[in-house]
């Protein structure tokens, strides 16, 4: 990661955001340990939790690994009569 890094990758790992990543911007020089995230799940918009797991360089790049924090977050419940996999 470049000295003048202002931005890393937010990977989610698990819990309803994951698979999914974004950008956001370091504070300080440093990534932030606990990220909040805002989805739909079902039409319902929910705040959700996440806590850093590890950091890692990919091209450059600062990637950091965040999983879920149920205790902190939203309840959430998907109906599975709306997935589309049925």
């Amino acid at each position: 990661m470049s000295d003048t890094a202002t931005e890393y990758i937010v990977e989610y790992v698990d819990g309803p955001l994951a698979g999914t990543a974004e950008r956001r911007y370091l504070v300080q020089g440093r990534y932030d340990d606990t990220v909040s995230a805002y989805a739909a799940v079902d039409g319902i918009e929910s705040q959700f939790q996440y806590k850093a797991l590890d950091s890692r360089e990919v091209r450059g790049e600062l990637h950091v690994r965040y999983s879920f924090d149920v205790q902190d977050s939203d309840p959430y419940e998907s109906d599975p009569e709306d997935d589309p996999a049925r």
